[in-house]
């Protein structure tokens, strides 16, 4: 054990930006659900925009932690084949975004702080979801989080990718942890429009700056979460201590400031 575990060790501190890509769709990485189970109490899923219908890429709704009301979002992969087609794999259609925006208002009329779990390979870039207004959608999502009074902190657990993520996490605080992955593209697509070879998925990996050590070098995210040796889906109970650590530190700040000076 302590040879696979040295081997671990040094095999996971030296991972390439591709390598922790795929370390982030790792299929047995902690997701969303697991987290808002583990995390917090009396969750109560809410569906549905209001226009159109519900959509299963995100798991929201209300919820306390440590007994405190909390509205928490969290885009949800699946587990198995059924759960990932149902869930679409954690891409979202508008009528996802459109949710999120109808709770976060709600979650910033009743003074409740906002909580969001990134995991998405990017938004759903299919033809109704086009037809309905995708872009949009995203854009309001990202204006709804720029205008709360409320904090929102945001923890990127995989894949953040492109608009379909930074929807829900222009928040005030972007917390990531070690072998996720944030960027404007996926490394195949970036490879494949550069130049027309998905092949080049290192090359695009590196040069996009997706990991976590370059996005706080360039101030885009404010703090790393670490994982246990080997990643995230190692050890999930120390990762839920780590995160559950991370959101109290956040929360606790937040209360000495105003409404106004939160936006």
């Amino acid at each position: 054990q302590k040879e696979i575990d040295d081997k671990l060790k040094t095999s996971y501190a030296n991972l390439n930006a591709w390598q922790k890509t795929q370390v982030a769709r790792h299929e047995e990485r902690p997701k969303a659900k697991f987290f808002i189970d583990s995390l917090f109490t009396n969750f109560i899923n809410l569906s549905g925009d209001r226009r159109f219908s519900e959509d299963e890429a995100v798991l929201a709704g209300f919820a306390k932690f440590e007994g405190k009301s909390v509205l928490v979002l969290g885009q949800e992969k699946g587990e198995d084949l059924d759960s990932r087609l149902k869930r679409n794999f954690g891409m979202m259609r508008p009528e996802g975004y459109r949710k999120c925006i109808r709770l976060m208002k709600l979650a910033n009329k009743f003074n409740i702080p906002v909580i969001t779990f990134v995991d998405t390979p990017g938004a759903y870039p299919g033809i109704g979801a086009e037809q309905r207004g995708q872009a949009e959608a995203i854009a309001s999502s990202i204006e709804c989080c720029m205008s709360l009074k409320v904090p929102i902190i945001s923890f990127i657990i995989g894949e953040g990718g492109s608009g379909g993520a930074i929807a829900l996490a222009s928040a005030n605080k972007v917390l990531m942890f070690e072998n996720a992955i944030y960027s404007v593209i996926s490394p195949e697509g970036c490879a494949s429009i550069l130049w027309r070879d998905p092949t080049k998925s290192l090359e695009a990996a590196r040069a996009m700056k997706l990991t976590a050590k370059e996005l706080l070098k360039s101030k885009i995210i404010d703090e790393i979460i670490k994982e246990p040796i080997g990643g995230a889906h190692r050890n999930k109970e120390d990762v839920i201590l780590s995160t559950k650590a991370m959101l109290t530190k956040y929360l606790e700040e937040f209360k000495q400031y105003t409404r106004e000076e939160i936006l």
